[in-house]
């Protein structure tokens, strides 16, 4: 397996030949083309394979649900606060740290509807989203490395209980700079200027 920071600066490298094939053999309407473009995702599902200790078969035929020109993923993210600003966060299962709820969209859905729905699958609330706080691009690396972008919505709790599920350890409202471990980079920027606007507000 290739070293931490190394691993890290050639996932978006992978993931931008990833790209470049899957889309290009999405559009290509020569075999010469195809070939060229089939041996560039081979080579790429190589070196996942090495870097994430996967057999290379298996990570194309993951990379394979991306069909069609390649285009960055889209999540939603909700920020429920409680009236003392703190935060609604899990610890989540895989070890990564902490997170507010969220995903990535289903098909047809809109990213309000998203963080509504992972909200109430990942604690357990019921909220609604109020406000769109902001978009946020999002760089590997990932479970895949996927360049993303994320939808972040502040959010009210209108109902439910807390309550972990298999893809939280632990469910709390916390105090933001006591947020152990944040899974993603962007997640404190966001919760700044969330509660800014909900101040402002």
């Amino acid at each position: 397996m290739t070293d931490g920071e190394d691993a890290v600066d050639l996932l978006p490298l992978l993931d931008e030949f990833r790209a470049m094939a899957q889309t290009g053999l999405h559009y290509a309407d020569d075999p010469y083309e195809e070939e060229r473009y089939e041996r560039m995702l081979d080579l790429v599902a190589e070196q996942y394979g090495e870097t994430f200790e996967l057999p290379p078969a298996e990570v194309r035929e993951r990379l394979a649900g991306d069909l069609g020109e390649i285009t960055p993923k889209i999540a939603a993210i909700a920020l429920v606060f409680d009236d003392e600003d703190r935060l609604l966060v899990i610890e989540r299962t895989d070890g990564l740290g902490w997170c507010p709820p969220g995903g990535k969209l289903d098909l047809g859905e809109t990213p309000a509807a998203a963080a509504e729905r992972e909200t109430r699958e990942e604690t357990g609330l019921e909220v609604d989203a109020r406000e769109l706080v902001d978009t946020y691009a999002v760089e590997p690396p990932g479970e895949f490395p996927h360049y993303s972008v994320s939808h972040v919505y502040r959010c009210e709790a209108v109902g439910g209980e807390l309550t972990t599920t298999y893809e939280s350890r632990q469910v709390q409202y916390m105090p933001v700079d006591e947020v152990p471990e944040w899974s993603l980079a962007y997640y404190p920027e966001a919760v700044r200027d969330a509660l800014k606007t909900r101040r402002d507000g």
